[in-house]
C-alpha cells in the first residue's frame, strides 16, 4: 500500500467518520483511481469507521507542514 497526496486527495471529500466499505464505495463513485481502491481494500477492517484521512496515512501533510504564511497570501 502507497499514498501520495495525489491519491490522498480523492479522500478529502469522503464522508468521515467512514468504514472501509463506506471508503470503497465512495471511491468507487467517485471515479477514483484504482490505486485507491486498490489502497483502501488492503486496509485492517475490525468494523471500527476512520475518523480520518489521517488515521489511514499516518504521514498525512496537514497546514502545519507547509511554511508559509496564510496571512500574507
Amino acid at each position: 500500500m502507497y499514498w501520495t497526496l495525489e491519491l490522498a486527495s480523492y479522500l478529502e471529500d469522503a464522508p468521515w467518520p467512514a468504514t472501509k466499505d463506506e471508503l470503497i464505495d465512495f471511491s468507487d463513485r467517485t471515479g477514483a483511481p484504482v490505486e485507491v481502491i486498490e489502497n483502501l481494500q488492503e486496509l485492517e477492517d475490525d468494523g471500527e469507521p476512520y475518523e480520518s484521512i489521517e488515521e489511514i496515512w499516518p504521514d498525512y501533510p496537514t497546514k502545519d507542514d507547509f511554511f508559509f504564511n496564510e496571512d500574507e497570501y
